[in-house]
Formats: structure tokens, sequence, C-alpha cells
């Protein structure tokens, strides 16, 4: 008996693909996908690498959806929006450790200090973690690099003191990180506080642009958006975009911040303004990280969506993910934006399905960030409901 892979026409939805624009994908035709959906033979293993990448999926996971007609993940239950127990324990264990620190900011524990190429390394690796979403692992790491970076700035000479700073602020946009996400505000205006006066140290009006961008969280907390898109728009008049492709990122992320926040208070014009600026800058820099923000055509992508869901404009937002997937280069949290954001377009349609199969991409993406996500507990509640 052949029983239709509702599930696999879900997962073909939530990605943005019609069955036909997935057969030029795939460079098959329309009846063939057709089939696969109506459970009407398989795809041959030399074409699901293929047809795995075009879901954004695991060639395994792709398995999960033709030889399970309904798996959980994709047709019943959604991703569950709790971190697990281990985690929520582990971030909790350590914000008393992290506080003590941050009072000792002028006068750090004694101990040992690397020198400043092995800082500087260990600080990459620390901004890759927080681009990944690996936040168990920064609750674990950031108190003793914090210290060992306090000592750092207090006994280096002055001819590097200023890039020293420079990673202090990005530990604690790091540990901001942490804090912002799991609803310690409170902690996260204190740390970003504390990133602000440290920029100052750099001399950089890019790290102090950066820190201006991180900031915008207080005014997302808060309520006082206004507040928030005001401060993006002082910080980028302030800047030479044109000056290099480091400062056109930086000054289009913070016109592309300031759009979500000139969409959440219902300003749609300043909202579309302010991203065609975006995409005026990401013309002159490409897809990349720039001091610890993604920024380039692919993040103005994303957040076209997020704008057309936060506008309650579906069809603008479904249009900008339509036969897209965000490239694996993207950070994880980035792109697990894009799947949360997708997710809440379809609930806002009633495609409920689809909108369970792009929370399943978000939390195989960044599982740590998608479960901490208040917007994807607020959409598991509708699923309750």
């Amino acid at each position: 008996m052949r029983i239709r892979r509702t599930a696999l026409a879900a997962r073909r939805a939530a990605v943005g693909y019609s069955q036909e624009a997935l057969a030029e994908k795939l460079g098959v035709d329309r009846t063939t996908i057709a089939r696969w959906e109506h459970g009407q033979g398989k795809p041959q293993p030399w074409t699901r690498p293929k047809l795995a990448a075009a879901l954004g999926i695991s060639v395994d996971q792709l398995g999960t959806l033709l030889d399970n007609p309904l798996p959980s993940w994709a047709v019943a239950s959604p991703p569950s929006p709790v971190a697990t127990p281990d985690l929520a324990a582990t971030i909790a264990s350590q914000l008393p450790t992290l506080r003590q620190v941050l009072d000792a900011c002028d006068m750090p524990d004694d101990g040992p200090t690397r020198s400043i190429g092995q800082l500087r390394d260990v600080v990459t690796a620390v901004v890759g973690h927080r681009l990944e979403s690996n936040y168990g692992l920064l609750a674990r790491e950031l108190p003793a690099l914090l210290s060992e970076l306090m000592r750092a700035r207090l006994s280096c000479s002055d001819s590097v003191r200023g890039e020293i700073a420079g990673l202090l602020v990005q530990a604690y946009r790091a540990a901001d990180a942490v804090a912002d996400k799991y609803g310690h505000y409170d902690l996260s205006a204190r740390i970003i506080e504390l990133m602000r006066q440290t920029a100052q140290e750099t001399d950089d009006e890019l790290v102090s642009a950066a820190v201006s961008y991180v900031r915008t969280e207080v005014f997302f907390a808060n309520g006082k958006l206004d507040t928030g898109r005001r401060l993006l728009e002082h910080a980028a008049s302030s800047m030479t975009p044109g000056r290099s492709a480091s400062a056109a990122a930086t000054y289009g992320a913070l016109h592309m911040r300031a759009a979500v926040t000139a969409a959440r208070a219902r300003q749609p014009g300043l909202a579309r303004d302010h991203l065609a600026e975006a995409e005026q800058a990401a013309q002159r820099a490409p897809e990349g990280v720039y001091l610890g923000t993604a920024f380039g055509p692919s993040s103005v992508r994303i957040h076209q969506v997020s704008l057309g869901v936060e506008l309650g404009d579906v069809g603008a937002a479904l249009t900008a993910a339509r036969n897209w997937i965000p490239s694996p280069a993207i950070p994880a949290e980035r792109r697990s934006h894009f799947y949360i954001d997708v997710a809440r377009a379809h609930m806002q349609a009633g495609a409920h399905d689809n909108a369970r199969a792009a929370l399943f991409s978000a939390q195989s993406i960044a599982p740590e960030h998608t479960n901490s996500h208040p917007l994807v507990r607020e959409m598991v509640g509708q699923f309750a409901r």
C-alpha cells in the first residue's frame, strides 16, 4: 500500500520550494517530485545527496523522510522549546561566578596570563562558539577567560592595550549572548555597559559601532524601540562606510538591525528604508563575519524574511525565503534565525506542518539557540492550543 509522504512535502514547502522549483533544481520532471511525495517510488541513490542538500538536511535525515511517512518532528510534535536540564543547570551554575568576575573587572584575581597571540586565538574561538550558539560551553569557559583578559589589560604595554581591550569586548559580547538568550536581561545590560566602556579604550569607531549594535538588546528587552533605533541611526551616521569592507559591513549591520527595530515598532516605511540601506552596504561587503557580526547579501536576505514576519506581510516573508537555503558558511545562529522566521511566516499563514518542518531545520542547525528562543516557545504554545 502506498502511503503519502506528508513530511517530505512539508519539508519541501518549509524551505520554500514548489514541486516545480525543486524539480528544476534537481533536473527532473515535476511529476517525479509528485510521485516521491505520494509514495510512488523513491529517489535513486545518486540523486539523494543533491535532494538532501536542496532540502537543507543530511542524507540520513532524508532517509527518515522517505522510510517513515510520519516522523514525529515533521508532522506531529514540534521541537521542544525547553533547554535540556543539563544545559540549563550548567548555565545557571556558572552565572554566580561570572557575576563575581564582573564585580572585580578592575581588580581581577591573580593568575597566569597568556601572550597576546594566544589570547587572540582563544577569543577567535570564543566568537566562533557564540556564532554557532554553543552557550553551555561559553558559560563554562568565559569566567576564567574574562578574568585573564582583565589581568592582561592591566599589565600590558601601551602599544597593545587597545587590542587587548578589543579582545575583551568580544569576550564580553559572548557573555552577553549567554545572559540575553536565557532571559537574564539585567545581567545582559550590565555586560553591555562594560562593553561600551571598554570599547572606548580601543579608539576604533568600528568597535564602538559594533557595541551599539549589541546595545540594542537592552531596548528590545525594555520596549524602548524608538530609542534603540535612534541609537543605531546615530552610530551609523558617524561612520564612513566606504573606507573598507569591514566599515561597510558594520554600517550595514547597524541599518539591518534598525530595520528590525522599526518593524517591531510598526514603522514599515522606516524599516524598509533601513533594509534598503543595508542592501546597498552589502554590495561592498561579501558575506562574512565582521567584528563578530555576520553580514553580507545573504544576511540581508534573511532579514527580509524577518521584516515580512514582523510587519505581518506573510507573502513578502515567504517570497524572500522561496527557493533559497542559507549557505552552511553562514553562522549557525543566523541560519537558525532564518528557519525560525520561516516557521513564523507559515504559522501566520496557518500552515502548521510547514512551520513544524522549519522549526526542525532550525533546531538541527543550532539546537541551543532554537530551544531557548522565546518565539519558538510561543509557537509551540500555539501548536498545543
